[in-house]
């Protein structure tokens, strides 16, 4: 018996490195916790404080892990010199073509805002070009579509065309 509680021993030691682990986590949350409230009123008092600070934590997946350093900004936000990763693109598919296609038309006919917020210029060219990619894929997907995917290409073609024959007939600004 002497030998199974030998053998169990290790097994203690690493559950006390574990809890030893977790309480060195927990005060330092309370470090960052305190720094973090001392740094809002210093802030709030009109105190000019430095717009980043860093904190230290340590893996918790990994005890045995080094201390690692992450900086965060005004408001806990991270701070990098690396642009973030741009999200990944979504899946392919029939509705996100389609989706595609009319919203080019409808920023060519000016229904869309650019990206300072003013009304895109209109091109009724591009948007018939566009208007009509629309309906060569439902021409050419005939018999191969299922009832929703028939009907959306079918309601966004006549949504497009109808929207089409309204800017038409805006006159020219």
């Amino acid at each position: 018996m002497s030998e199974k509680s030998g053998e169990e021993d290790p097994k203690l030691i690493i559950d006390e490195d574990w809890k030893t682990q977790v309480q060195r986590e927990k005060e330092e949350l309370a470090r960052q916790a305190e720094a973090s409230a001392e740094k809002e009123s210093s802030s709030e008092s009109g105190d000019p404080a430095d717009s980043t600070a860093a904190s230290e934590t340590t893996d918790p997946e990994n005890p045995a892990s080094e201390t690692v350093t992450s900086e965060t900004g005004t408001g806990g936000e991270p701070t990098s010199d690396a642009p973030a990763a741009p999200p990944p693109p979504p899946p392919a598919s029939l509705t996100l073509l389609v989706t595609s296609l009319a919203t080019q038309a409808m920023a060519s006919m000016g229904q869309l805002p650019g990206e300072d917020g003013q009304t895109l210029p209109t091109n009724l060219d591009y948007a018939r070009h566009f208007i009509d990619l629309i309906g060569v894929v439902e021409e050419k997907t005939q018999g191969n579509l299922d009832d929703a995917e028939q009907r959306f290409v079918q309601e966004t073609l006549h949504q497009m065309r109808m929207m089409f024959v309204s800017a038409s007939q805006k006159p020219a600004s």
